[in-house]
Protein backbone atom coordinates (compact mmCIF):
# COMPACT_ATOMS: atom_id res chain seq x y z
CA UNK A 1 0.00 0.00 0.00
CA UNK A 2 1.17 3.47 -1.14
CA UNK A 3 2.55 6.00 2.41
CA UNK A 4 1.18 9.07 1.07
CA UNK A 5 4.27 11.60 1.28
CA UNK A 6 1.61 14.22 2.36
CA UNK A 7 -0.53 12.69 4.00
CA UNK A 8 -2.28 15.98 5.24
CA UNK A 9 -2.28 17.75 2.31
CA UNK A 10 -5.57 18.13 0.40
CA UNK A 11 -6.88 20.46 -2.38
CA UNK A 12 -5.88 23.56 -2.16
CA UNK A 13 -8.02 26.08 -0.42
CA UNK A 14 -7.80 27.88 -3.79
CA UNK A 15 -9.85 25.25 -6.05
CA UNK A 16 -12.18 24.19 -3.06
CA UNK A 17 -13.58 27.87 -3.09
CA UNK A 18 -13.58 28.03 -6.65
CA UNK A 19 -15.48 24.96 -7.27
CA UNK A 20 -17.80 25.81 -4.43
CA UNK A 21 -18.41 28.78 -6.36
CA UNK A 22 -19.07 27.21 -9.64
CA UNK A 23 -21.57 25.19 -7.77
CA UNK A 24 -23.54 28.00 -6.45
CA UNK A 25 -23.36 30.57 -9.48
CA UNK A 26 -20.76 32.69 -7.08
CA UNK A 27 -19.28 35.83 -8.13
CA UNK A 28 -15.40 34.81 -7.70
CA UNK A 29 -13.54 36.94 -5.76
CA UNK A 30 -11.42 34.15 -4.23
CA UNK A 31 -8.72 32.57 -6.82
CA UNK A 32 -6.30 35.06 -7.61
CA UNK A 33 -6.72 35.99 -11.24
CA UNK A 34 -7.66 38.43 -13.15
CA UNK A 35 -11.38 38.22 -15.33
CA UNK A 36 -9.93 40.06 -18.39
CA UNK A 37 -7.43 39.49 -21.17
CA UNK A 38 -4.09 40.03 -21.29
CA UNK A 39 -2.92 43.08 -22.85
CA UNK A 40 -4.09 42.80 -26.60
CA UNK A 41 -0.34 43.42 -27.68
CA UNK A 42 0.12 40.02 -26.10
CA UNK A 43 -2.33 37.71 -27.48
CA UNK A 44 -1.56 39.43 -31.21
CA UNK A 45 2.07 37.88 -30.93
CA UNK A 46 0.57 34.44 -29.03
CA UNK A 47 -1.39 34.39 -32.41
CA UNK A 48 1.83 35.21 -34.64
CA UNK A 49 3.72 32.60 -32.99
CA UNK A 50 1.11 30.07 -33.06
CA UNK A 51 0.69 30.38 -36.82
CA UNK A 52 4.54 30.27 -37.16
CA UNK A 53 7.07 27.72 -37.19
CA UNK A 54 8.44 27.41 -33.81
CA UNK A 55 6.98 24.63 -31.89
CA UNK A 56 9.51 23.08 -30.43
CA UNK A 57 11.54 22.32 -27.35
CA UNK A 58 12.65 26.05 -26.52
CA UNK A 59 16.17 26.06 -24.60
CA UNK A 60 16.09 24.57 -21.14
CA UNK A 61 17.14 27.84 -19.24
CA UNK A 62 14.59 29.79 -21.43
CA UNK A 63 14.98 31.39 -24.93
CA UNK A 64 17.76 33.74 -24.91
CA UNK A 65 15.95 36.50 -26.22
CA UNK A 66 13.77 36.56 -23.62
CA UNK A 67 16.26 36.25 -21.28
CA UNK A 68 18.44 39.21 -22.23
CA UNK A 69 15.06 41.51 -22.00
CA UNK A 70 14.49 39.97 -18.70
CA UNK A 71 18.28 41.32 -17.81
CA UNK A 72 17.47 44.46 -19.49
CA UNK A 73 14.51 45.12 -17.48
CA UNK A 74 15.61 43.93 -14.05
CA UNK A 75 18.15 46.98 -14.67
CA UNK A 76 15.58 49.36 -15.78
CA UNK A 77 13.48 48.40 -13.21
CA UNK A 78 15.72 48.02 -10.22
CA UNK A 79 18.48 50.52 -10.78
CA UNK A 80 21.10 47.86 -10.65
CA UNK A 81 23.35 45.68 -13.01
CA UNK A 82 22.07 43.56 -15.38
CA UNK A 83 21.95 39.99 -14.44
CA UNK A 84 23.77 37.68 -16.90
CA UNK A 85 21.29 36.51 -19.14
CA UNK A 86 23.38 33.58 -19.80
CA UNK A 87 24.29 32.06 -16.51
CA UNK A 88 21.84 33.76 -14.31
CA UNK A 89 18.64 33.98 -15.79
CA UNK A 90 16.09 30.50 -15.87
CA UNK A 91 12.53 30.67 -17.65
CA UNK A 92 10.27 28.59 -15.80
CA UNK A 93 6.68 27.07 -15.99
CA UNK A 94 5.21 29.76 -13.54
CA UNK A 95 6.43 31.28 -10.45
CA UNK A 96 5.47 27.94 -8.90
CA UNK A 97 7.57 25.30 -10.38
CA UNK A 98 10.54 28.19 -10.07
CA UNK A 99 9.73 28.01 -6.19
CA UNK A 100 9.79 24.46 -6.02
CA UNK A 101 13.08 24.04 -8.61
CA UNK A 102 14.79 26.09 -5.95
CA UNK A 103 13.46 24.61 -2.85
CA UNK A 104 13.95 21.28 -4.09
CA UNK A 105 17.52 22.36 -5.17
CA UNK A 106 19.10 23.57 -2.28
CA UNK A 107 17.27 21.98 0.79
CA UNK A 108 18.09 19.01 2.18
CA UNK A 109 17.21 16.32 4.59
CA UNK A 110 17.23 17.58 7.98
CA UNK A 111 17.61 21.44 6.62
CA UNK A 112 15.13 24.14 8.19
CA UNK A 113 13.65 26.81 6.11
CA UNK A 114 12.29 30.00 7.79
CA UNK A 115 8.65 30.61 6.37
CA UNK A 116 7.12 34.31 7.58
CA UNK A 117 3.21 33.28 7.71
CA UNK A 118 1.00 33.63 6.56
CA UNK A 119 1.87 32.01 3.62
CA UNK A 120 1.55 30.54 0.26
CA UNK A 121 0.26 27.29 0.41
CA UNK A 122 2.99 25.68 -1.88
CA UNK A 123 5.40 26.70 0.14
CA UNK A 124 5.78 23.71 2.95
CA UNK A 125 5.02 21.24 0.43
CA UNK A 126 7.75 21.92 -1.30
CA UNK A 127 10.39 22.10 2.07
CA UNK A 128 8.57 18.88 3.44
CA UNK A 129 9.15 16.71 -0.13
CA UNK A 130 12.83 17.73 -0.01
CA UNK A 131 13.14 16.47 3.97
CA UNK A 132 13.24 20.14 5.00
CA UNK A 133 11.44 21.24 8.16
CA UNK A 134 9.69 24.55 7.83
CA UNK A 135 10.08 26.49 10.75
CA UNK A 136 7.26 29.39 10.82
CA UNK A 137 7.57 32.54 12.28
CA UNK A 138 4.00 34.45 12.27
CA UNK A 139 4.42 38.37 11.25
CA UNK A 140 2.72 40.77 13.47
CA UNK A 141 -0.75 42.24 13.21
CA UNK A 142 -2.50 44.21 12.37
CA UNK A 143 0.79 45.62 9.62
CA UNK A 144 1.59 41.85 8.87
CA UNK A 145 4.83 43.30 9.21
CA UNK A 146 8.07 41.42 10.43
CA UNK A 147 8.82 40.40 14.16
CA UNK A 148 12.66 40.74 14.00
CA UNK A 149 13.05 39.38 17.33
CA UNK A 150 10.85 36.35 16.31
CA UNK A 151 12.63 35.93 12.90
CA UNK A 152 16.27 35.88 14.85
CA UNK A 153 15.35 33.63 17.38
CA UNK A 154 14.15 31.13 14.36
CA UNK A 155 17.59 30.65 13.26
CA UNK A 156 19.63 27.82 13.79
CA UNK A 157 23.37 26.35 12.31
CA UNK A 158 20.78 24.34 10.16
CA UNK A 159 18.54 27.40 8.68
CA UNK A 160 19.28 26.52 5.10
CA UNK A 161 16.86 29.23 3.43
CA UNK A 162 14.62 32.09 4.52
CA UNK A 163 11.60 32.84 2.23
CA UNK A 164 9.87 35.73 1.73
CA UNK A 165 7.42 37.30 -0.20
CA UNK A 166 6.70 40.57 -1.52
CA UNK A 167 4.24 42.15 -2.18
CA UNK A 168 2.49 39.66 0.25
CA UNK A 169 -0.38 37.24 -0.47
CA UNK A 170 -2.73 37.46 1.35
CA UNK A 171 -2.12 40.46 2.89
CA UNK A 172 -0.85 43.24 0.81
CA UNK A 173 1.68 44.32 2.76
CA UNK A 174 5.12 45.63 1.00
CA UNK A 175 8.75 45.51 2.23
CA UNK A 176 10.72 48.60 2.83
CA UNK A 177 14.49 49.06 2.42
CA UNK A 178 14.55 48.70 6.49
CA UNK A 179 13.18 45.24 6.40
CA UNK A 180 15.70 44.02 3.96
CA UNK A 181 18.36 45.45 5.79
CA UNK A 182 16.91 44.07 9.07
CA UNK A 183 17.03 40.70 7.00
CA UNK A 184 20.80 41.20 5.82
CA UNK A 185 22.12 41.96 9.19
CA UNK A 186 20.64 38.88 10.91
CA UNK A 187 22.02 36.49 7.61
CA UNK A 188 25.88 38.01 7.68
CA UNK A 189 27.87 35.53 8.04
CA UNK A 190 26.00 32.60 7.74
CA UNK A 191 25.66 30.41 4.67
CA UNK A 192 21.58 30.42 4.63
CA UNK A 193 19.74 31.27 1.42
CA UNK A 194 17.48 33.74 0.44
CA UNK A 195 14.53 33.27 -1.89
CA UNK A 196 12.53 36.06 -2.31
CA UNK A 197 8.82 35.67 -3.83
CA UNK A 198 8.22 38.74 -5.65
CA UNK A 199 5.70 37.78 -8.45
CA UNK A 200 3.05 40.94 -7.80
CA UNK A 201 6.20 43.12 -7.93
CA UNK A 202 4.16 45.86 -10.87
CA UNK A 203 1.46 46.38 -7.95
CA UNK A 204 2.36 48.09 -5.69
CA UNK A 205 0.12 51.67 -4.33
CA UNK A 206 -0.02 55.45 -2.95
CA UNK A 207 3.80 56.08 -4.54
CA UNK A 208 5.23 53.13 -2.76
CA UNK A 209 7.75 51.27 -4.14
CA UNK A 210 8.26 47.46 -4.51
CA UNK A 211 11.85 47.32 -2.57
CA UNK A 212 13.75 43.95 -4.19
CA UNK A 213 16.34 41.45 -2.87
CA UNK A 214 18.21 41.91 -5.83
CA UNK A 215 18.17 46.00 -4.59
CA UNK A 216 20.31 45.04 -1.79
CA UNK A 217 24.23 44.01 -2.85
CA UNK A 218 24.88 41.93 0.24
CA UNK A 219 21.45 40.08 -0.38
CA UNK A 220 21.22 39.52 -3.72
CA UNK A 221 25.19 37.43 -3.86
CA UNK A 222 22.88 34.56 -2.33
CA UNK A 223 19.15 35.47 -3.35
CA UNK A 224 16.91 33.46 -5.54
CA UNK A 225 14.57 36.34 -6.73
CA UNK A 226 11.33 34.85 -8.41
CA UNK A 227 8.64 36.27 -10.81
CA UNK A 228 5.61 35.75 -13.03
CA UNK A 229 4.58 36.78 -16.40
CA UNK A 230 1.14 35.21 -15.58
CA UNK A 231 0.75 38.28 -12.62
CA UNK A 232 2.52 40.74 -14.67
CA UNK A 233 0.05 40.14 -18.49
CA UNK A 234 -3.15 38.84 -16.72
CA UNK A 235 -1.96 35.65 -17.97
CA UNK A 236 -2.10 33.35 -15.33
CA UNK A 237 -2.80 30.20 -17.44
CA UNK A 238 0.19 30.30 -19.71
CA UNK A 239 2.23 29.25 -16.23
CA UNK A 240 5.66 31.39 -17.41
CA UNK A 241 7.58 32.68 -14.53
CA UNK A 242 11.36 33.31 -14.27
CA UNK A 243 14.02 33.07 -11.35
CA UNK A 244 17.32 35.43 -11.38
CA UNK A 245 19.80 34.36 -9.02
CA UNK A 246 23.92 34.13 -8.96
CA UNK A 247 25.55 31.72 -11.93
CA UNK A 248 26.54 29.54 -9.21
CA UNK A 249 22.74 29.07 -7.53
CA UNK A 250 20.95 29.40 -10.91
CA UNK A 251 22.88 26.21 -11.98
CA UNK A 252 21.31 24.07 -9.16
CA UNK A 253 17.83 25.46 -9.79
CA UNK A 254 18.37 24.18 -13.41
CA UNK A 255 19.46 20.96 -12.48
CA UNK A 256 16.05 20.55 -10.96
CA UNK A 257 14.04 22.78 -14.00
CA UNK A 258 15.65 20.33 -16.78
CA UNK A 259 13.94 17.28 -14.81
CA UNK A 260 10.64 19.01 -13.69
CA UNK A 261 9.47 20.45 -17.36
CA UNK A 262 12.62 20.56 -18.67
CA UNK A 263 11.64 23.85 -21.52
CA UNK A 264 8.61 26.36 -21.20
CA UNK A 265 5.81 26.43 -24.22
CA UNK A 266 8.17 28.20 -27.41
CA UNK A 267 5.51 30.45 -28.31
CA UNK A 268 4.66 31.75 -25.15
CA UNK A 269 7.90 32.43 -24.39
CA UNK A 270 8.58 34.20 -28.02
CA UNK A 271 5.18 36.37 -27.25
CA UNK A 272 6.36 37.58 -24.23
CA UNK A 273 9.95 38.33 -25.99
CA UNK A 274 7.68 40.43 -28.41
CA UNK A 275 6.04 42.92 -25.71
CA UNK A 276 8.81 42.93 -22.75
CA UNK A 277 11.22 45.28 -24.19
CA UNK A 278 7.99 47.93 -24.19
CA UNK A 279 8.23 49.07 -20.65
CA UNK A 280 4.90 50.64 -20.91
CA UNK A 281 3.64 46.85 -20.73
CA UNK A 282 3.80 47.12 -16.67
CA UNK A 283 4.52 50.21 -15.99
CA UNK A 284 1.21 51.34 -16.01
CA UNK A 285 0.45 48.80 -13.31
CA UNK A 286 0.66 50.21 -9.94
CA UNK A 287 -2.05 52.95 -11.54
CA UNK A 288 -3.86 50.25 -13.18
CA UNK A 289 -4.89 48.19 -9.86
CA UNK A 290 -4.60 51.12 -7.45
CA UNK A 291 -7.41 52.11 -9.25
CA UNK A 292 -9.15 48.71 -8.81
CA UNK A 293 -8.53 48.85 -4.82
CA UNK A 294 -9.72 52.65 -4.71
CA UNK A 295 -13.00 51.41 -6.13
CA UNK A 296 -13.11 47.98 -4.51
CA UNK A 297 -12.64 49.85 -0.92
CA UNK A 298 -15.45 52.55 -2.19
CA UNK A 299 -17.93 49.88 -3.02
CA UNK A 300 -17.55 48.11 -0.16
CA UNK A 301 -19.08 50.77 2.84
CA UNK A 302 -22.11 49.51 4.08
CA UNK A 303 -21.43 45.97 3.61
CA UNK A 304 -20.33 45.45 7.06
CA UNK A 305 -16.44 44.49 6.38
CA UNK A 306 -13.67 45.68 8.08
CA UNK A 307 -11.02 46.28 5.04
CA UNK A 308 -7.32 46.41 6.19
CA UNK A 309 -4.85 48.15 4.30
CA UNK A 310 -3.07 46.71 1.43
CA UNK A 311 0.00 48.22 0.31
CA UNK A 312 0.20 45.91 -2.76
CA UNK A 313 -0.76 42.55 -4.60
CA UNK A 314 -4.05 42.42 -5.78
CA UNK A 315 -5.52 41.62 -2.72
CA UNK A 316 -7.84 42.62 -0.08
CA UNK A 317 -7.81 41.56 3.33
CA UNK A 318 -11.44 42.40 5.53
CA UNK A 319 -12.94 41.73 8.86
CA UNK A 320 -16.30 40.42 9.04
CA UNK A 321 -17.02 40.20 12.70
CA UNK A 322 -19.84 43.09 12.03
CA UNK A 323 -21.45 39.96 10.13
CA UNK A 324 -20.72 36.86 11.64
CA UNK A 325 -18.97 37.01 15.40
CA UNK A 326 -17.16 34.69 16.48
CA UNK A 327 -17.60 32.13 13.23
CA UNK A 328 -14.55 30.28 12.14
CA UNK A 329 -13.26 32.02 8.79
CA UNK A 330 -13.60 28.80 6.96
CA UNK A 331 -17.24 28.56 7.54
CA UNK A 332 -17.87 32.28 7.19
CA UNK A 333 -16.23 32.27 3.85
CA UNK A 334 -18.34 28.86 2.44
CA UNK A 335 -21.31 30.26 3.81
CA UNK A 336 -20.95 33.80 2.00
CA UNK A 337 -20.23 32.17 -0.92
CA UNK A 338 -23.52 29.87 -1.08
CA UNK A 339 -26.07 32.88 0.39
CA UNK A 340 -24.29 35.83 -0.82
CA UNK A 341 -23.04 34.25 -3.79
CA UNK A 342 -19.82 36.20 -3.53
CA UNK A 343 -16.87 33.84 -3.09
CA UNK A 344 -13.63 34.50 -0.85
CA UNK A 345 -10.77 32.61 0.46
CA UNK A 346 -10.27 32.49 4.17
CA UNK A 347 -7.16 33.57 5.61
CA UNK A 348 -6.56 30.29 7.92
CA UNK A 349 -5.34 28.22 5.87
CA UNK A 350 -2.23 30.42 5.25
CA UNK A 351 -1.32 29.34 8.77
CA UNK A 352 0.29 25.62 9.22
CA UNK A 353 -1.71 25.64 11.98
CA UNK A 354 -4.89 27.39 11.05
CA UNK A 355 -4.59 30.03 13.24
CA UNK A 356 -7.80 32.05 12.70
CA UNK A 357 -7.92 36.30 13.12
CA UNK A 358 -11.23 36.34 11.20
CA UNK A 359 -10.07 37.29 8.07
CA UNK A 360 -11.00 36.55 4.46
CA UNK A 361 -9.21 37.70 1.73
CA UNK A 362 -10.73 39.39 -1.37
CA UNK A 363 -9.01 39.61 -4.72
CA UNK A 364 -9.67 42.76 -6.34
CA UNK A 365 -8.33 41.95 -9.94
CA UNK A 366 -11.26 41.77 -11.62
CA UNK A 367 -13.36 44.07 -14.31
CA UNK A 368 -15.32 47.24 -12.80
CA UNK A 369 -18.55 45.65 -13.70
CA UNK A 370 -17.21 42.31 -11.83
CA UNK A 371 -16.34 44.51 -8.66
CA UNK A 372 -19.73 46.51 -8.81
CA UNK A 373 -22.00 43.28 -9.20
CA UNK A 374 -20.02 41.46 -6.21
CA UNK A 375 -20.25 44.58 -3.71
CA UNK A 376 -24.40 44.72 -4.45
CA UNK A 377 -24.79 41.24 -3.41
CA UNK A 378 -22.46 41.67 -0.55
CA UNK A 379 -24.80 45.04 0.48
CA UNK A 380 -28.06 42.46 -0.19
CA UNK A 381 -26.46 39.97 2.34
CA UNK A 382 -25.52 43.08 4.80
CA UNK A 383 -29.20 44.58 4.86
CA UNK A 384 -30.27 40.74 5.60
CA UNK A 385 -28.31 40.02 8.69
Amino acid sequence: MLTSKLPDVGTSIFAVMTQLATEHGAINLAQGFPDFNPPAALTEALVRHAQGSQHQYAPMPGLMRLRELIAEKTARVYGVAAPDAGTDITVCSGATEALFAVITAVVRPGDEVVVLEPAYDSYAPAIRLAGGRPVYVPLRLPDFRPDWDQVRAALSPRTRLVMVNTPHNPTGAVWTEADWQQLAELLRGTETLLLSDEVYEHMTFDGRPHRSALQHEELRARAFVVSSFGKTYHATGWKVGYCVAPAALSAEVRRVHQFVTFAVSTPFQLAIADVLGDAGSYDYLPAFMQQKRDLFGQLMRGTGFELLPSEGSYFQLARYQQLAPGEADVAFARRLTQEAGVAVVPVSPFYHDGTDHGLVRFCFAKQDDTLRAAAERLQQFAARR
